[in-house]
């Protein structure tokens, strides 16, 4: 595992321990998640996400011409804590989308890869998305 990946799960744990929930860091750590499950270095995802900002439309990092939308969720391990919904795009400017899901100590469970055209045609329809519509997908973890 990436050592600032870590380090950066053991501060959000400890605050969580601290404070009673998690910082918002599911997002930043999916997305660098996702980018080791498709085979980038640490230093490869680095390049990748100079110039990005947390808030670009559609596009969470490009990797061999393909544009990634990552979606991840984490339960945070108390009780009644359990993914029942997954958070769906807001937007189709991806080519595709990695979905993690993570256990309460943000290792990976599952991930499950789309393609953009076939989640639009199969889940767009859809207002409320589960695991198990995400599962449909190609398995990668």
């Amino acid at each position: 595992m990436n050592d600032l990946r870590a380090k950066l799960v053991d501060v959000a744990l400890e605050w969580e321990r601290s404070y009673g929930n998690a910082p918002a860091v599911t997002s930043a750590i999916s997305e660098f998640d996702a980018a080791m499950l498709l085979g980038l270095t640490p230093a490869d995802y680095s390049i990748a996400m100079q110039g990005s900002t947390a808030v670009q439309r559609g596009v969470d990092f490009k990797h061999q011409g393909k544009r990634y939308q990552v979606k991840a969720c984490r339960p945070s391990g108390k009780k009644g804590s359990f993914v029942t919904r997954v958070p769906k795009p807001s937007n189709y400017d991806w080519d595709i989308l990695i979905w993690i899901l993570y256990n309460p100590k943000y290792e990976i469970q599952e991930a499950w890869q789309w393609d953009m055209e076939p989640f639009r045609a199969s889940l767009d329809h859809l207002t409320r998305l589960s695991p198990a519509h995400l599962r449909q997908g190609k398995k990668i973890a």
